[in-house]
């Protein structure tokens, strides 16, 4: 089985704004792929489904971003799934909004939410696909990463998340440095 987890804060407040991209993309996932039976489960919001061969779980945590790996960790233990088999998507204030780069390894880059699933699984070798949401120029981060996309970055980040399921198949299909040369 794999895990997709989006990274993002639960509730109403937050369901709009740059730092829910990734609940924001497993949201698409879900409408891709008709895997629509959403349940509550080791502190995440999960559903299970399949996606061309594979068994697929899909996960927002609802521990906040900076706990995100607390949920990941019970979610992976309680079904099994290896680490290898576990896709991250997040936000990253270092791409421009709607520019996407998939990784497998490396640091955080700062990002609480990343760094949190790095501590509880002590590892940095985490299959990523991170989407831009830009770097503010006159706004503290923690200001900026919780408001709404203006017009323009909307546009943008909706035409990554429109294929983001064209990403997450070439990564099951033909793996992460065949997604990163198509992709990057």
């Amino acid at each position: 089985m794999k895990l997709i987890v989006g990274l993002g804060n639960p509730g109403k407040k937050y369901a709009e704004t740059r730092h829910n991209v990734g609940f924001m993309a497993i949201k698409k996932l879900s409408d891709r792929f008709d895997i629509r039976n959403i349940d509550k489960d080791c502190e995440a919001l999960i559903a299970k489904g399949q996606v061309e061969n594979e068994k697929v779980l899909l996960a927002q945590p609802l521990t906040y971003m900076n706990n995100s790996g607390r949920a990941v960790k019970k979610l992976a233990n309680k079904y099994n799934i290896e680490f290898d088999d576990i896709i991250v998507i997040y936000d990253d204030l270092d791409l421009p909004a709607g520019k996407l780069r998939i990784k497998e390894k490396g640091s955080s880059g700062g990002h609480k939410g990343l760094q949190s699933i790095m501590d509880y699984f002590n590892t940095n070798l985490v299959k990523r696909i991170r989407i831009g949401i830009g770097r503010p120029i006159d706004f503290e981060v923690t200001d900026y990463v919780l408001q709404k996309f203006d017009k323009e970055q909307k546009k943008e980040v909706n035409k990554i998340l429109s294929s983001i399921d064209k990403v997450v198949l070439e990564i099951f299909n033909n793996g992460v440095s065949s997604a990163m040369n198509m992709f990057n």
